[in-house]
């Protein structure tokens, strides 16, 4: 399938995103947690909606994928900021994402 390694890529990152966030609600510090939940939680809407664009072929997605990458560097970011495991992997996740965007748009 054409774009496979980028659709890939956004797939992985909606998984380690959507646990993330999950497991952060289970967290004792739950308030320190909340922009952790927030960004997971829109990184996996935007990488969601960027791999089925992708995978329909659709022509126009340059702007969306921009986007995407804008939003995993973000949550690579806000995820950093944890010592917590979920969120070591989900910023190893959102941080290949991102880069895979950027071979994408080359």
């Amino acid at each position: 399938m054409k774009n496979s390694k980028l659709i890939q890529a956004l797939n992985n990152c909606v998984a380690h995103c959507n646990y993330c966030a999950d497991a952060c609600l289970s967290e004792d510090d739950i308030k320190m947690m909340v922009d952790c939940i927030r960004t997971d939680r829109a990184c996996a809407e935007i990488c969601g909606a960027t791999a089925t664009l992708l995978a329909s072929n659709y022509g126009d997605v340059k702007g969306m994928v921009e986007q995407c990458r804008d939003i995993c560097k973000k949550c690579a970011d806000v995820c950093d900021k944890h010592d917590h495991q979920h969120c070591k992997e989900c910023a190893k996740a959102c941080k290949e994402c991102a880069d895979a965007c950027e071979t994408f748009l080359g």
